[in-house]
C-alpha cells in the first residue's frame, strides 16, 4: 500500500489536467498501473485519494458488516459508489472529474496533503483555513498520539 507525505500546490492546466505529485507517483510503484482512486471527502471540504490497496481495504471492511444490513448497502454506495479510478498520462498528470472539481470549488490551483495511506486535494484558501484548525486540534490532543511498537 502506498504512504502520500508531505504537501504540495499544483496548477491545473487548461485541459483539466494536473500533475500528481512526483513523490505520490513514487508511492504507487507497485499498484500495476492502477492509477488512483478519488472520491468526494466525508470529513473535510476536499477531494480525497488513496491507490488500488487501500479502497481494496475499505471495500473488505464494508464486506464485513451484516450484507442485509442497511449500514452496509449505504457505506457499499456512498463510498464505493462514488469513488473514480483515474489513471496517470505518461506525464504523471491525472484529470479530476469536474464535479468533484466543483464540489470543493477548486479551479486553477490545488494542494496535495498526504495522511499516510490517503491523501487529499483542497482549494488552496480553503486547505490554509483548516490547516489552523487542524495544528490546533493536533496541539490539544497531542499527549494522546501513541507510537505503535513494531517487532524486528
Amino acid at each position: 500500500m502506498a504512504l502520500f507525505l508531505s504537501t504540495f500546490e499544483n496548477k491545473i492546466d487548461k485541459k483539466g489536467r494536473v500533475s500528481l505529485p512526483a513523490q505520490f507517483r513514487a508511492s504507487l510503484t507497485s499498484n500495476d498501473n492502477a492509477g488512483i482512486i478519488v472520491y468526494e471527502s466525508f470529513v473535510n471540504d476536499c477531494i480525497e485519494g488513496c491507490d488500488i490497496g487501500r479502497i481494496k481495504q475499505i471495500s473488505d471492511s464494508i464486506d464485513n458488516l451484516d450484507p442485509f444490513s442497511p449500514k452496509r448497502d449505504a457505506m457499499a454506495t456512498t463510498v464505493l459508489g462514488s469513488a473514480i479510478q483515474i489513471p496517470l498520462d505518461g506525464d504523471g498528470r491525472i484529470i479530476l472529474p469536474d464535479s468533484l472539481l466543483k464540489k470543493v470549488n477548486i479551479i486553477e490551483r490545488a494542494i496535495f496533503i498526504g495522511k499516510g495511506p490517503t491523501f487529499e486535494i483542497w482549494n488552496p484558501e480553503k486547505f490554509a483555513k483548516y490547516f489552523e484548525k487542524a495544528k490546533a486540534t493536533a496541539k490539544e490532543n497531542l499527549g494522546q498520539l501513541k507510537l505503535a511498537v513494531t517487532s524486528k
